[in-house]
Parts: C-alpha cells; structure tokens; sequence
C-alpha cells in the first residue's frame, strides 16, 4: 500500500467505524462543545488535566467520516501530553489543513496525523477535520463553546 491516499482512505474509515476514546468523561476538568453549521458536525470535547497533562480525553457528536476520525485521532494523538503540546499539535494541524505547513518538509510533532495534508485540496471538508481541535483548544483556554463560522 503504497499510495497514500489509500492509506488516508483506511484510516479515516476505520476512526469512523471504531473511534478511539468515544463518550464523555463525567467529571472532566475542561470541556468545549464544537459546531459546524455549514454540514452539521457536533462534537464535544471533555477531558481532565492534571500537573499540565492531559490525562484522559474523550469526545462524542455526530458528524462526518472526517470530523469523526480527525476527533479520534487527535484524541489518541493528545492524551498523555502537555497541554503546551496539544496546543502545539492543535495549532500544526490547522496550519497543514490550511496548506500551510508542510508536514514532509517542516519540522512537526504531527506524526500519522500527517495522514490528513490531502484535506486541504478538499475546501468542503476542512472545517471538518478542524473542528476537533477547535473544539480542543477552547477547552484548553476555558471557553465553552466554539464554532467554525
């Protein structure tokens, strides 16, 4: 499986069919509720921090393949971290949906999440794949609520 593409394709499916760290933490320390109007995606993001960590984080919604499998990941991609690190993660993952950071050629803490570079030549689905992490970084920084319009 050479084609990456292919390999984005599996990925997305999989995280759609059997998303990691799915439901809610009760309690959570942090939480943020994410909305794309535009298709309709929903997700909220709760998690607990402890000693700048985060150590544990869950999400639920409905949305997309995209938007389902890019909370996943970043969910596996963020937990144990330093919320400096997620919010570092969060901000190279906006910039490399955006066409703006080059994952193959800058230096990045992405990893597989590098699996999402083709969103950007998919406008439609971009907000898709960012709310997540929009919905992450409110979380991060207090906010309740947030939105990709």
């Amino acid at each position: 499986m050479s084609d990456p593409r292919e390999l984005y394709q599996q990925v997305i499916l999989e995280h759609n069919k059997k998303p990691r760290n799915f439901g809610r933490l009760t309690p959570c320390t942090h939480r943020a509720h994410g909305l794309n109007p535009l298709c309709g995606d929903d997700i909220e993001v709760t998690l607990n921090i402890e000693n700048g960590q985060i150590a544990d984080i869950r999400f639920q919604g409905s949305g997309c393949a995209i938007s389902k499998a890019s909370s996943s990941l970043m969910t596996v991609n963020v937990k144990g971290r330093s919320v400096e690190e997620a919010e570092t993660m969060a901000g190279q993952f906006r910039e490399m949906i955006r066409g703006e950071l080059d994952p193959s050629s800058a230096p990045n803490i992405l990893g597989k999440l590098s699996l999402f570079k083709g969103v950007k030549d998919l406008p439609s689905r971009v907000k898709c794949a960012v709310l997540p992490w929009a919905a992450l970084h409110s979380a991060l920084k207090g906010v309740e609520t947030t939105s990709t319009e």
